[in-house]
């Protein structure tokens, strides 16, 4: 067992001797590089070359609108784009590991449902806890829709695994997700319900939310955000041997020492929190990681201490150029990430779908 998860784990070389985690790897950075370059310099205003690597430098740019353009505008939207996109990625590479299905992604759970259902809760009652707030409190007040969307992710997982830990073993993970299936159709119906009495603005303001933007990315939201993505990555980063193990078979994984039961445990939280802080940032954005991490997969190998840094490598350029294509498609209007998304990773989606029907879905 033990030299079947080293062979699982071990990187499969390409016909040069270089190992193909290590090509998908240069080649992504290379892709997120471009990104970075052409996601800063293009949009309804257009930054010269000259301009950006004025900025970059700390020197005066030929057209003083550069500057702000760059630092208060593209650049905290780009390092957003790219944080999200990883953080989707990474937890659905999780997600499938978890379940050993590659139609897993984060929202399975119920995650993205909270958060939703959180947001919806501050979109509505917002203007009226504003109100009944102290003056000295105000400032706290841009904090409340991301605050909110993240705590409704950690509620929709502490209730999947409070009512989850009740089964133990290979029933557990499929007790987990039935129900959370279940908490996505409770959230869902909130949320609805939610829509049904909001006010036309705070309707308009819910289905943009929903659709998923970086365009209202505020500084003083992405910092702590980009902390509780760190130290949440960092948790699942730690996880690669355990879920190569967990690729074995449960019953294997056991007899060679996983606490599966624990696993479960400590991925949910990891998985909510790290969904939790990208949906405070974007929005509700799908297929990131649903797609993004079976094509890593695919390209370099199911070992997942290279699939995941890869998987969040995959989903920072993904996201950092659907962002773009956002910007790019409508001048001077912005569509909403969240549908560029969706009309690429749907058609993939169905794609791989019926991949799995051909396949027997071995």
């Amino acid at each position: 067992m033990a030299t079947a998860a080293a062979s699982l784990a071990a990187a499969p070389p390409s016909r040069r001797g270089v190992s193909r985690p290590a090509l998908v790897g240069a080649a992504l950075s290379l892709l997120l590089l471009a990104s970075l370059v052409a996601n800063l310099r293009l949009g309804a205003v257009v930054i010269s070359g000259n301009d950006l690597l004025a900025v970059l430098r700390g020197a005066t740019p030929a057209d003083p609108a550069a500057e702000l353009v760059l630092l208060g505008i593209r650049l905290p939207r780009m390092v957003a784009a790219m944080a999200v996109g990883a953080a989707l990625a990474l937890a659905g590479a999780a997600m499938q590991a978890l379940f050993r299905n590659p139609l897993a992604e984060p929202g399975l759970l119920g995650v993205s449902t909270g958060a939703a259902l959180g947001a919806a809760a501050w979109l509505i009652a917002g203007g009226a806890i504003g109100a009944a707030l102290p003056a000295a409190l105000a400032p706290l007040l841009p904090f409340g829709l991301p605050v909110m969307g993240f705590f409704g992710a950690i509620g929709a997982i502490a209730l999947v695994l409070l009512l989850g830990g009740r089964a133990r073993g290979p029933e557990a993970t499929l007790l987990m997700l039935l129900i959370g299936i279940g908490v996505n159709a409770m959230g869902g119906a909130l949320i609805g319900a939610a829509s049904y009495i909001a006010t036309d603005s705070e309707l308009r303001a819910l289905t943009v939310w929903m659709l998923g933007s970086l365009a209202q990315v505020e500084r003083t939201v992405l910092m702590p955000a980009l902390l509780l993505l760190g130290a949440a990555a960092a948790g699942i980063f730690s996880t690669s041997r355990a879920l190569d193990l967990l690729a074995l078979g449960e019953a294997p994984a056991r007899h060679l020492g996983l606490d599966t039961d624990r696993l479960r445990r400590r991925l949910g939280l990891l998985v909510a929190v790290t969904v939790g802080s990208a949906v405070a940032l974007s929005g509700v954005i799908g297929f990131v990681g649903l797609i993004v991490p079976h094509g890593i997969r695919l390209l370099a190998g199911p070992g997942h201490r290279a699939l995941l840094p890869l998987a969040a490598l995959g989903g920072a350029v993904a996201l950092s150029l659907a962002d773009l294509a956002a910007r790019m498609v409508a001048l001077p209007a912005e569509v909403p990430v969240g549908v560029v998304i969706s009309l690429v990773g749907a058609p993939a989606f169905l794609a791989l779908l019926l991949s799995r029907v051909r396949g027997g879905f071995a």
